[in-house]
């Protein structure tokens, strides 16, 4: 099976293939790292106050193979730094790494990985 790794952060999004799953999240958490580097977002105010912690700096997703309902998960990189795993494409379901794990393995593990 294949992996498409889909990165939205600002206004460009970039997608690449990778063979495994190892591979895709590997390069989602060293992309997911890079963009955390960058630093905190700045608060923006608009009709109302957006503080950085409720803005999403990128989105990142994975996404597998299959013909009716293909494996989704991702994190989202939020604006004070912080990373929110979720599952789904349309309908996304935020996950609660457990026991010590980190968000990378919340994300494994809701794609059918070992976490």
């Amino acid at each position: 099976m294949s992996w498409r790794l889909t990165v939205r952060h600002g206004s460009e999004v970039k997608r690449e293939q990778f063979e495994s799953l190892d591979e895709a999240i590997a390069e989602l958490q060293r992309t997911a790292e890079a963009i955390q580097d960058q630093g905190p977002l700045d608060e923006v105010k608009m009709i109302r106050t957006y503080e950085p912690e409720r803005r999403v700096h990128a989105r990142l997703e994975i996404t597998g193979q299959g013909w009716i309902r293909r494996p989704e998960a991702g994190v989202d990189v939020m604006g004070d730094g912080r990373l929110v795993p979720y599952r789904g494409g349309i309908f996304k379901e935020q996950l609660e790494p457990r026991g010590g794990s980190s968000a990378y393995d919340a994300v494994r593990a809701a794609l059918g990985g070992d976490s």
